[in-house]
């Protein structure tokens, strides 16, 4: 029988590397063999409960990550599928395999301030989640600059017309840069003004936001915690069963959150 705290040390240990790996870091610092089988076993019986915010949160971030799932025939390509993460405050992590309503309902729990600011990249899925959140008053939906100028420069064309469009981008002025962008008759121009269209309501005034420090002005909090949840993710050569995603992230973010 293992006792609790050898126990607490496998579950802290395997959340950073592989259950093999754990299994002989473990044997290198106690001197007691654990297999990587008994490893996984613990994991998987263990409870991670969600992380409670008690500060009122003002800010949340939505991203997304992919898994390798293992296929049931031998022989068969790995496929990958998506995953949620969202970050509260950049203190609290969270991840969620298919469960969207239940990332949700998470956030929901948690107290929320008013205004609260939610930050993501372009993609449909993230604002579908934070068309669900509750906010108690005014929910601010900012688009992520980072991307959005990623997104600008595959315009390509003219560098003089980039810059000017970005500076005018930088100040929150949509209707400018897409007269500006509109004249180029190129598809990418095209998707581009699409784009800006499709956001402008989440198109701040960066510059402003920045010089009084209103919030966050990019969602590098999730892009971070997805790619720390993915340092145990995708550890080389994993592939995971699909019924196994949810606890792996869970436990991945127990750690991160420091709440094991």
């Amino acid at each position: 029988r293992i006792s609790p705290y050898l126990e607490q040390c496998c579950v802290r240990a395997s959340a950073n590397v592989s259950y093999e790996n754990a299994a002989r870091d473990i044997e290198y610092y106690t001197g007691i063999k654990i297999s990587s089988r008994t490893q996984q076993r613990i994991v998987h019986r263990h409870e991670f409960p969600p992380v409670e915010c008690e500060e009122k949160i003002s800010e949340m971030s939505v991203d997304g990550g992919k898994v390798r799932l293992r296929t049931e025939t031998k022989g068969e390509p790995c496929i990958w599928k998506d995953y949620k993460a969202v970050c509260l405050d950049k203190v609290a992590r969270n991840a969620w395999f298919g469960e969207n309503e239940e990332l949700v309902n998470w956030v929901n729990k948690q107290p929320l301030s008013e205004p609260i600011s939610c930050l993501g990249d372009g993609h449909p899925g993230i604002w579908n989640i934070v068309k669900q959140i509750e906010s108690p008053g005014e929910k601010r939906e900012i688009l992520d600059w980072y991307h959005l100028v990623e997104n600008l420069h595959k315009v390509g064309g003219s560098m003089k017309r980039l810059k000017e469009a970005e500076s005018l981008l930088w100040s929150g002025k949509v209707e400018e840069t897409i007269k500006l962008i509109s004249v180029v008759k190129r598809k990418q121009a095209i998707n581009f003004c699409n784009y800006l269209e499709t956001h402008r309501h989440r198109i701040i005034n960066y510059s402003y936001y920045q010089e009084e420090d209103i919030c966050s002005i990019a969602s590098g909090a999730v892009e971070s915690t997805v790619k720390q949840i993915d340092r145990r993710l995708k550890i080389s050569g994993a592939q995971w069963r699909v019924e196994n995603v949810p606890q792996v992230l869970r436990h991945r973010c127990a750690y991160l959150n420091n709440n094991m």
